[in-house]
């Protein structure tokens, strides 16, 4: 048997796989490596499965599950690129996100109608501008620009 730790809380817990148990596990999933949608469903599917065991997974399944994210996490990357928020739209998600109100952002902007512009997406967002609302949001001035 082989040990693998696993944390729990703070105390590390040894558990030992057995071989056959896995060797069966993964006989009757056949994890490979996931190219297609329809692969990286039926991968999510036994590993929801596995999930939802929680405390009641063995050790096999628990490798299993660790094996499962790996492959599906590596075609996701591969596959799922999200599209890069316009600067406006991250502004008006970074406002809702954080329960801000448009006329928060005034002092940055100088203006009511200068900040509603920019909002809007009427008004370009300066590289000044994108400066101060890096600074205000806390985040990467790449966001504004």
């Amino acid at each position: 048997m082989r040990n693998i730790t696993k944390t729990s809380g703070k105390a590390a817990v040894n558990r030992k796989i057995n071989p056959a148990v896995y060797a069966r596990l993964l006989a009757s999933s056949l994890p490979t490596l996931i190219e297609t949608e329809a692969e990286n469903r039926r991968a999510l599917a036994i590993a929801e499965d596995l999930i939802r065991k929680g405390e009641q997974r063995t050790p096999e399944e628990t490798a299993l599950l660790k094996l499962l994210g790996h492959l599906i996490e590596t075609f996701e990357r591969r596959f799922y690129q999200p599209e890069k928020a316009t600067p406006h739209e991250a502004l008006r998600e970074l406002l809702a996100v954080r329960g801000l109100k448009q006329a928060d952002l005034v002092p940055l902007f100088g203006s009511k109608g200068i900040t509603s512009e920019v909002i809007n997406g009427k008004r370009a967002i300066s590289k000044a501008q994108a400066k101060a609302l890096a600074n205000f949001f806390h985040v990467s001035v790449e966001v504004f620009i």
